[in-house]
């Protein structure tokens, strides 16, 4: 079973493609959980009307399945608690211009 910090890592490859940073660095993964059945992850977007829902989520199911060897990946798209910046992390907002 892979560790919460391996799949974390994967997902650290998924780039948000309106942003050009990892989901992980801005804040978009709210739960990560890996059990002898699954991996279980939670993430939101940006806005509810991000039309790049589909795209992220394919990502994410190919990026973790590669790195864990785990198909059973269950990717939920949530709203709550609604992003914001406060959830990027510090590098994320400096890179994108954003006070600390």
């Amino acid at each position: 079973m892979p560790t919460k910090g391996e799949v974390l890592d994967a997902l650290e490859r998924v780039i948000d493609p309106e942003i050009g940073l990892s989901i992980v660095a801005v804040g978009l993964i709210y739960r990560v959980e890996a059990t002898d059945e699954a991996i279980k992850i939670d993430f939101t977007l940006t806005s509810p009307g991000c039309p790049l829902a589909g795209t992220i989520m394919e990502d994410i199911h190919r990026e973790v399945m590669a790195a864990t060897g785990v198909t059973n990946v269950e990717v939920n798209l949530v709203w709550n608690p609604p992003w914001s910046l406060d959830l990027m992390s510090e590098e994320a907002r400096l890179q994108l211009g954003y006070p600390i």
